[in-house]
């Protein structure tokens, strides 16, 4: 089920190519770090959720104001800002193939996010940019399939947490943390205290993390 009115897509699209790149070369803030800020905003849930406001009523430009002073605090004066929006840059193209692939799938961009779609990964996929739309989308639904079936690696990628950060929180060795996420070792079978330190590191419970 679409998110929304195809009427909308496009504007959606360039709204959010332009945020992005405005965001990180206009501004100079990372890609993942803004988005992951978008993606728990009002604007971020209101394009989700279809609202009009955020649909058409606003420029890529007035989405990243309003994101920095909601997440951060942050004013931007946009009447003094003379950055011009790049189009052909990586950061436009993983924004405005995001507003595709928000609208066609129907999920919302922090669900996106939780099934292992992180912006950096899309960025990662330029070599698409020229390529249809569908050809995104499968390669996106892929991306989250694979990595949905694993709910260790999503869990840990869901919190922005290297392997290595994982095993200093948990106390599970590196090692078996690597050995579960390749599936060489079944996570299911593991000793209980490991399952629930690996839970409790990760915010969540034991049965969350073995389904």
């Amino acid at each position: 089920m679409y998110a929304y009115s195809k009427l909308y897509v496009d504007d959606v699209m360039v709204n959010l190519g332009d945020m992005l790149d405005y965001a990180v070369n206009g501004l100079g803030y990372m890609a993942d770090s803004f988005w992951n800020s978008f993606i728990c905003s009002t604007a971020g849930n209101g394009i989700s959720e279809g609202e009009p406001r955020y649909l058409a009523g606003m420029s890529g430009k007035e989405i990243v104001s309003e994101v920095m002073q909601e997440v951060y605090g942050i004013s931007i004066d946009l009447k003094t800002d003379s950055y011009i929006t790049n189009i052909g840059s990586i950061e436009y193209w993983a924004g405005w193939i995001m507003g595709y692939y928000q609208w066609y799938c129907g999920d919302s961009f922090s669900i996106i996010n939780e099934k292992g779609l992180a912006i950096n990964d899309v960025i990662d996929a330029y070599i698409l940019h020229e390529a249809d739309n569908s050809k995104f989308v499968i390669w996106a639904d892929k991306r989250c399939s694979e990595r949905d079936a694993n709910q260790l690696r999503r869990l840990r990628k869901y919190w922005n947490l290297s392997q290595r950060e994982l095993s200093e929180r948990s106390g599970v060795s590196l090692r078996m943390i690597q050995l579960y996420e390749q599936g060489q070792n079944d996570i299911k079978k593991a000793q209980a205290n490991q399952v629930l330190a690996l839970a409790k590191a990760l915010g969540t419970d034991v049965e969350t993390l073995l389904m």
